[in-house]
C-alpha cells in the first residue's frame, strides 16, 4: 500500500511538473512569436509589393496576432493597412512596383475602392509601375486594377462588367407568416430603412433617391475606368448593356479592358520585365501584412489622432456583443473622445466615420462630445463608405467634413419601430392575457395587443422631437438655418459629390486630405498621425479566441454567405434601440 501511494504521489507530482513545464515552454514560444510578429522587417533591394485583393474589405484590419502568426489573414483586408502599405511602398526606394493579384473581393463600399484606387494613382506619381493580374476580375476589383500600367488576364478568365444595381429586401410578408408586424413612427419621406419590415416594395421617394445614388456610383466607376483605359464612357455603358462578362477572354483585349492574356506561370516573366531582370529570376516580394512592420517615416512633429468609428451605432457594450461585427458603442466612444480632449499631446482629431447610423440616443451623446472636443482642438471628419443618418449626426458637429465622391451621407431623419407580436402569441401560440391596471396607460407596450391610436400619437410626438433635435444639430454645426436643413433632410440620402453642393460636406477627398486639413486648422508645420482606439491586447485576443465565439461566427458566415447579414439582423433586432437614426439595414448594392 505504501509503495502504491508512493508511486501514485510520484505520478501526480510528475504530471504537475510536466504541466508547469509545458505551460512555461508554451508561454515562451508564444512570447517569441509575438516578438517576431512585431519586429521590424527589412525590405530587400528590387522588391515588389503584392496587394492580394481577395476576401472581405473592411474599414480597419481586425486580424488578431494569432491570425497573423498562424497565417490566417488571407481574406481579411483592412482598408487602413492597404492604404498604409501603398504609401510606405511609394516612399521606399527598395520597392520598385506593385503587383495586384485580383480575386473575389467583397468590399464594404465603392468609396473604399476609390480610396485604394486614388492611393495607387498617387503611387504612380513616384515613377514606379503597377501590374495587375486576375483569373476573374470582379467589377469592383477591375475598377481598382484599371489604374495598372499592365492589366493581365488568364486566357480562360473573365472581367465582370455589368453596371450597378440595388435590390432592397422586404421581410413584411415573411414576418406575417409568424404573426409579427412592425408598428412604425417616423419622420422623413425618404427615410426608407423601415420599409424592409413594413412594405413589400420600394416607395416612390426611396426609388427616387436610390436611382440617384446608384447612377452616381456608376458614373464615378465609368469615369475612372475611362480615364485609365482610354475607353469612352458611352462605350463602357454599351459593354455593360451587352453583358460582356461572359465573352471570350480575347474580347477583353480587343475592347482594351486588358493588355494581355497570360497564364499564372507567365506572370513572373512580366514582373521581371518591369524589374529589368531575367525572366526566370526570383522576385523579392513583400505583402500588405509585411508592410505593417516595415519601418516607415519616423513620427516627427505634433500628433494628430485618427479615431476610427465604423459599424452600427449602439448604446452600450451589451448591444454590441449581440453581433460579431464591429460597432460604434456610444458610451465607449464618448469616453475615448473625452480622453483625446484631455490629452495635451494630441493637437487635432480626425474622426474616420463609416456608418449607416443606428441608435438616435447614442448619436446625440457622441455629437455632444464631438462638440466639446472641438472647443479645445480642431476636429475634422473623414467619411468612408457611409456617414449617413446617425453617422451624419455625429459628423455634423465637426469643424470640417471631408467625404469621398461616392460616400453615402445625409439621411437626416429618424424613426421608431416596435414589433407587434400579439398575433403570434394569442392566435398562433394560444397565449392568453388578462389585465388589471391603475392608470390609463399602465399597460403601454404590452405584448398582448398593438399600440392604439392615442399611444401611436404619443410615439409620433416623441419621434418628432428627436427629428427636430437632429435638424437643429445639423443647422448648428453646418451654420445653416433649420428651414434650409429641412429642404435637404426628410431622410434623403446623398452621394458625397452631391452633398458638397448642398453644404452637408466641405470638401471631397480621402483620409489624407482630412489629416492635412486638421493640421492646417491646428497650425501644425510638422506632424504625424496615431490611430485610435488602440486594438485589444494580445491576452484579450487570446481569451476571446479561446471562448470559441469568433470561430462559430466565422463558420456561420461561411455557411450562410449572403444570407448571414439578414440572419444576424433578425437575431439582434430585439437588442437594438427602438428609436433609430439610420439608413436601410441592408443597402444590397452590387
Amino acid at each position: 500500500m505504501k509503495d502504491f501511494l508512493k508511486y501514485m504521489s510520484a505520478t501526480v507530482v510528475g504530471l504537475i511538473v510536466f504541466s508547469i513545464l509545458t505551460g512555461v515552454i508554451g508561454m515562451m514560444c508564444l512570447v517569441g512569436m509575438i516578438a517576431a510578429s512585431s519586429s521590424t522587417k527589412e525590405v530587400s533591394d528590387n522588391s515588389v509589393l503584392v496587394v492580394n485583393m481577395s476576401g472581405m474589405l473592411n474599414e480597419r484590419s481586425e486580424n488578431t496576432f494569432m491570425d497573423e502568426i498562424g497565417g490566417s489573414t488571407v481574406g481579411k483586408l483592412g482598408l487602413d493597412d492597404v492604404l498604409s502599405a501603398i504609401k510606405k511602398a511609394k516612399n521606399n526606394d527598395k520597392i520598385k512596383g506593385i503587383y495586384i493579384e485580383a480575386g473575389m473581393l467583397s468590399p464594404d463600399s465603392y468609396a473604399s475602392l476609390t480610396a485604394i484606387r486614388n492611393a495607387l494613382l498617387d503611387f504612380k506619381k513616384s515613377g514606379k509601375w503597377i501590374i495587375a493580374y486576375g483569373d476573374v476580375y470582379t467589377q469592383g476589383n477591375y475598377y481598382v486594377a484599371s489604374v495598372a500600367d499592365k492589366v493581365l488576364l488568364n486566357p480562360s478568365g473573365q472581367v465582370d462588367w455589368h453596371g450597378i444595381a440595388s435590390q432592397p429586401i422586404f421581410l413584411k410578408d415573411l414576418m406575417a407568416k409568424f404573426g409579427v408586424k412592425m408598428q412604425l413612427a417616423k419622420v422623413g419621406a425618404y427615410k426608407s430603412a423601415p420599409e424592409m419590415f413594413t412594405a413589400d416594395k420600394m416607395s416612390d421617394a426611396n426609388r427616387e433617391q436610390v436611382t440617384a445614388y446608384v447612377n452616381g456610383l456608376w458614373q464615378n466607376v465609368c469615369k475612372g475606368v475611362s480615364e485609365s483605359r482610354k475607353i469612352s464612357i458611352e462605350q463602357l455603358n454599351a459593354y455593360a448593356d451587352s453583358f460582356i462578362t461572359l465573352n471570350d477572354a480575347k474580347d477583353f483585349v480587343k475592347y482594351k479592358f486588358v493588355d494581355k492574356l497570360v497564364y499564372t506561370d507567365g506572370i513572373k516573366a512580366e514582373i521581371n520585365n518591369m524589374l529589368k531582370a531575367d525572366a526566370t529570376d526570383d522576385i523579392n516580394t513583400v505583402s500588405v501584412a509585411d508592410m505593417k512592420v516595415v519601418k516607415g517615416q519616423e513620427d516627427k512633429g505634433e500628433e494628430i489622432a485618427v479615431y476610427y468609428a465604423y459599424g452600427d451605432i449602439v448604446d452600450n457594450e451589451t448591444a454590441s456583443m449581440m453581433s460579431d461585427t464591429h460597432n460604434i458603442v456610444g458610451k465607449k466612444v464618448c469616453e475615448d473622445l473625452e480622453k483625446l480632449m484631455e490629452d495635451d499631446n494630441v493637437k487635432a482629431v480626425v474622426i474616420r466615420i463609416n456608418s449607416g447610423g443606428g441608435s438616435a440616443y447614442a448619436s446625440e451623446q457622441i455629437w455632444h462630445y464631438v462638440d466639446m472636443l472641438k472647443k479645445k482642438k480642431p476636429v475634422v471628419v473623414s467619411m468612408g463608405g457611409m456617414a449617413a443618418s446617425g453617422g451624419y449626426y455625429i459628423a455634423s458637429g465637426a469643424n470640417w467634413i471631408v467625404a469621398e465622391p461616392t460616400t453615402l451621407t445625409g439621411s437626416i431623419g429618424i424613426f421608431g419601430m416596435f414589433p407587434d407580436m400579439s398575433e403570434l402569441l394569442t392566435q398562433k401560440l394560444g397565449v392568453k392575457f388578462d389585465e388589471v391596471k391603475t392608470n390609463r396607460h399602465s399597460a403601454f407596450g404590452t405584448p398582448a395587443r398593438p399600440f392604439n391610436a392615442e399611444e401611436m400619437n404619443y410615439l409620433n410626438k416623441y419621434i418628432d422631437r428627436g427629428y427636430n433635435l437632429f435638424r437643429s444639430r445639423v443647422a448648428q454645426g453646418r451654420k445653416m438655418s433649420v428651414n434650409d436643413v429641412e429642404k435637404i433632410a426628410q431622410g434623403r440620402v446623398w452621394l458625397g459629390q452631391d452633398a458638397l453642393k448642398i453644404k452637408l460636406v466641405d470638401e471631397l477627398g480621402g483620409l489624407d486630405r482630412a489629416v492635412a486639413k486638421a493640421a492646417e486648422l491646428a497650425k501644425l508645420q510638422e506632424y504625424h498621425t496615431s490611430p485610435y482606439p488602440g486594438k485589444s491586447s494580445w491576452l484579450d485576443q487570446l481569451l476571446n479566441q479561446a471562448s470559441g465565439g469568433s470561430y462559430v461566427n466565422a463558420q456561420m458566415r461561411q455557411a450562410l454567405g449572403e444570407y448571414y447579414q439578414p440572419f444576424m439582423l433578425l437575431k439582434t433586432i430585439n437588442s437594438q434601440s427602438a428609436i433609430q437614426a439610420r439608413v436601410p439595414f441592408m443597402m444590397n448594392i452590387n
